[in-house]
């Protein structure tokens, strides 16, 4: 299901969906039905996945690695130059779309993590 997330860009719906679809997934698993009306805290301890960390920090975690794999990777390497670039056309009406640097910064916010810091990690 989070195949290739390391260099997704999710949006706030998408993670919502993904939540729901990782509860479903759970609530089947456990074999209960919406209609018992049993909360997700209760069905995660059935399942025993209380203490264990969501799917979208799992991505996250996922979208770090990559980023200090491309970062510690060779200037010359294709993953890095795509992360690097910066298109130079005009822009789209409306809101521009969230980058994926974007994503990685709030990542590493959350983490207390400084921009250099996947060097020593």
């Amino acid at each position: 299901m989070i195949y290739g997330a390391e260099v997704w860009e999710i949006t706030t719906r998408e993670i919502n969906k993904i939540l729901s679809t990782e509860m479903d997934v759970l609530r089947r698993s456990a074999r209960k039905s919406k209609i018992e009306r049993i909360k997700y805290e209760h069905i995660k301890e059935i399942m025993g996945v209380k203490e264990k960390p969501d799917i979208v920090d799992i991505i996250k975690r996922k979208r770090l690695q990559w980023y200090g794999h491309v970062k510690r990777m060779q200037e010359d390497r294709l993953p890095k130059l795509i992360m690097e670039w910066i298109p130079g056309e005009r822009r789209k009406r409306g809101r521009p779309r969230k980058p994926w640097m974007e994503g990685v910064r709030a990542a590493m916010k959350t983490r207390h993590l400084e921009a250099d810091q996947w060097l020593t990690l």
